[in-house]
């Protein structure tokens, strides 16, 4: 598949670009600040590490009701998504810390959930972040047929209900990875993706495999060696842990981008789209209640997702304070800046999106917008 091209002969929306990254720039500078992690986000490490495999040590090493035990699955699954979403995520973008080897071990936490890390960068910091809300190219919102996330999706007589089914089908998405990935890696190796990446192809599927193998030994392996629990009430234990993880995480990212106000652009025919690459990114984003404290704490600042989407090189403990220089800059410069007020109005506008786009057909036809590439590292 052809890249697409980012390309906006506007110069107001050039001039936004050149002085969203000027301010932030100035932010970082005048505060004599670094835009990595620092030890609010090592202690935050520690903690999401710990509500992860603490409960795992309690279930193992003390004697648990099921429903007791049923208590400490759920806090794992919370602590699963945590890691994702405030640890693995920080360190797969590289704004965790100035080191590479100290991101490169962050983001690898992502082993103990049973996946790998090349197949994230690819779907994620290639597909998603570089062609946000894009039908064919954001993988994030066209690879799931059963759930229309896109107005440029075929529309199926199932979709008039997704709105219904949508939310149950979310805890799924850990399960999805988990067992679906090795296909994933096999067919990035084939499209020479994963070499474009810098790795050898062989390798990460050896990696992948070792893996997993791994991680289902340890998960179930270790409960049915160690305590009294029967292997069924462990499968389902084991259910319940990836269904509370892929619940929270999708339906957090979805609040950030199949929500009303945020638009998702085909490109022309020469494969372009006439935006800068940082007013495709605002307008193809949104941020939702940014007040929410400890629940923002715990998603890693993901309700700041314009902030993360237009500066992802900059950690995340940094976006409510440059979240205003970004809005203010939006605003002087005439674009859009899409705010949902709280979590749950974000919740309800995913929803109506949902029913929306499992019951209108778009035309398809290319919308006059495009980006630019080379501004996809941030600052």
């Amino acid at each position: 598949m052809e890249n697409i091209k980012f390309r906006s002969d506007n110069d107001n929306e050039q001039k936004f670009a050149r002085e969203v990254r000027k301010r932030v720039r100035s932010y970082f500078k005048d505060k004599n600040i670094s835009i990595y992690g620092n030890f609010k986000m090592h202690l935050k490490t520690v903690i999401m590490l710990g509500a992860y495999l603490a409960p795992f040590i309690i279930i193992l090493t003390i004697p648990l009701s099921p429903l007791a035990a049923l208590g400490m699955v759920v806090l794992m699954g919370i602590g699963e998504a945590g890691i994702g979403m405030s640890v693995m995520h920080d360190g797969a973008h590289g704004s965790y810390s100035s080191k590479a080897w100290v991101n490169k071990l962050v983001a690898s936490t992502m082993f103990l959930l049973g996946s790998n890390t090349i197949n994230w960068k690819i779907q994620h910091n290639v597909n998603h972040h570089s062609f946000t809300n894009i039908f064919n190219y954001d993988t994030d919102i066209s690879t799931i047929s059963v759930i229309r996330l896109c107005e440029h999706a075929p529309l199926k007589k199932y979709h008039r209900y997704q709105h219904l089914y949508a939310f149950p089908l979310y805890g799924l998405m850990t399960f999805v990875r988990l067992f679906g990935e090795i296909s994933v890696l096999l067919e990035y190796n084939r499209k020479g993706i994963t070499k474009q990446q810098h790795a050898d192809p062989t390798l990460e599927v050896v990696k992948l495999v070792i893996t997993k193998v791994i991680y289902i030994t340890l998960i179930i392996g270790l409960p049915l060696l160690l305590t009294d629990f029967a292997f069924w009430q462990i499968l389902i234990g084991f259910f319940i842990l990836h269904a509370t993880a892929g619940m929270i995480m999708s339906t957090v990212f979805q609040m950030a981008h199949v929500v009303e106000g945020t638009y998702q652009p085909l490109p022309d025919e020469h494969n372009t789209i006439h935006n800068d690459w940082l007013v495709h990114q605002l307008l193809a984003t949104s941020d939702f209640g940014r007040k929410n404290g400890l629940f923002s704490w715990y998603i890693g600042g993901l309700d700041f997702q314009i902030e993360h989407h237009l500066f992802q090189n900059v950690c995340h403990i940094h976006y409510p304070a440059i979240a205003p220089i970004i809005q203010t800059t939006a605003k002087e410069y005439g674009f859009n800046y899409n705010l949902k007020p709280t979590v749950f109005y974000a919740l309800a506008s995913h929803f109506r999106r949902l029913k929306e786009l499992g019951r209108i057909e778009h035309n398809n036809k290319p919308e006059q917008h495009d980006y630019p590439v080379d501004s996809i590292q941030g600052i």
